[in-house]
């Protein structure tokens, strides 16, 4: 009989970016998270509940809209990036870190950049699970690179550059905002994808690629992820919208656009593939692409173009899992196939939706003000940023 195969061992997990970190840098990720921590108490000392909206919290209300956001903070984001076979506690346990620090951060930064004071209600909350989902979208590409300590100073510099482009650049609580985009196809995916990435880029390539890998197992929890995140992208597309005719447009198109490149990648898979196999980077990601480019013209399109505007997102995905154009040689999880082309393509949809509906009220020149603007600012922030976790110090041992 043929001899057994040899079982491949990986050092021990822990909740770290790398298989080593100094005990220096756990001592200051340490500090660091209780300082943050202590701060964020002190301003939410005179935290007052804004009453005006608690009447609608009841079962059909934001609430379940919040739910079913943190399930894909906690679970979705998390459980998708279990496929790196020896990061998979860490991908998931700082996915838990990130949302309990970032949301409480996020909550008091945008409050007071947008309100001067910090009044809460269920839509802070959500709107802190967004800018969560930036950075945690940033983390994909810096997971197995850096420490705990530079994981907990990315939450926290990336959140106040993320609410400063919402509020000051972009203006969502201005009277005309410079952009429409309930589901933060610009805002929260392009932002976080680019500012990621511009990070990554200063960090360098890993030492080691050894460990940048899936196994059978890591590709089913990763897989776990990828359905959790699918079923309840609408939450998070139609979340922040007033209940009408918008927030019911937005949930159903943005169910369509799913469908579409759902079926997109498991067709294209195969046909770009050296192998003609359909394998699982593209249909753990490419398959959400649709929810990533419908964000901006959810509640504005009619069903022909959420259907259309899927099909494109998947197909531009399952390129970029498939043959890697951009940023492949540091980008871990491919967040500029799954969060930045997509987004990308989403942004340029919404400059062009006022050309095909009329009664869109949209202008285009400022949807593409936005995206532009947005780029830039994610890619000098993220720069910036690099070499603030540079100046850190990395682990010595990354993939």
């Amino acid at each position: 009989s043929p001899a057994p195969s040899p079982i491949t061992t990986f050092p021990p997990q822990t909740l770290r970016g790398s298989t080593t970190t100094s005990t220096m840098s756990l001592a200051g990720f340490s500090a660091l998270g209780l300082a943050a921590q202590g701060v964020i108490l002190a301003l939410f000392y005179n935290a007052e509940f804004d009453t005006a909206s608690f009447d609608m919290t009841d079962k059909s209300s934001v609430y379940n809209y919040y739910v079913g956001v943190a399930l894909m903070m906690f679970v979705g984001f998390g459980y998708l990036m279990t496929f790196l076979k020896a990061y998979g506690l860490g991908a998931v346990g700082f996915t838990f870190f990130i949302t309990c620090l970032g949301v409480q951060w996020a909550i008091v930064v945008e409050a007071y950049m947008a309100k001067a004071k910090l009044t809460i209600d269920f839509m802070s909350l959500l709107n802190g699970n967004f800018g969560v989902a930036a950075v945690l979208i940033s983390l994909g590409g810096l997971l197995g690179k850096i420490s705990p300590l530079q994981v907990c100073v990315v939450t926290l510099v990336e959140l106040a550059c993320y609410c400063g482009n919402k509020v000051y650049v972009l203006k969502q609580y201005a009277e005309d905002p410079v952009i429409a985009d309930c589901g933060g196809t610009i805002i929260i995916h392009v932002f976080g994808a680019y500012f990621g990435l511009f990070c990554c880029k200063v960090l360098g390539k890993p030492n080691n690629d050894a460990l940048n890998g899936s196994s059978y197992v890591s590709d089913l929890f990763s897989l776990v992820g990828t359905v959790f995140l699918w079923l309840f992208w609408p939450s998070f597309v139609a979340g922040a919208l007033p209940p009408g005719d918008g927030q019911t447009k937005a949930l159903i198109n943005t169910v369509l656009a799913l469908l579409a490149s759902g079926v997109i990648t498991f067709a294209l898979t195969p046909l770009l593939e050296s192998g003609k196999k359909l394998t699982m980077v593209p249909i753990q990601n490419a398959t959400l692409a649709g929810g990533v480019s419908i964000g901006a013209t959810a509640n504005l399109v009619g069903p022909f173009g959420a259907v259309l505007i899927g099909c494109l997102a998947g197909a531009l995905s399952t390129y970029g899992f498939v043959k890697a154009p951009l940023f492949g040689d540091v980008d871990t999880c491919g967040i500029n196939n799954l969060h930045g082309m997509p987004g990308i393509l989403g942004g340029l949809a919404s400059a062009a939706v006022p050309f095909f509906y009329k009664d869109a009220g949209t202008i285009a020149a400022q949807q593409a003000t936005g995206l532009g603007l947005t780029l830039v600012v994610a890619a000098v922030t993220g720069t910036l940023t690099g070499y603030l976790l540079k100046a850190l110090g990395s682990p010595s041992e990354m993939f």
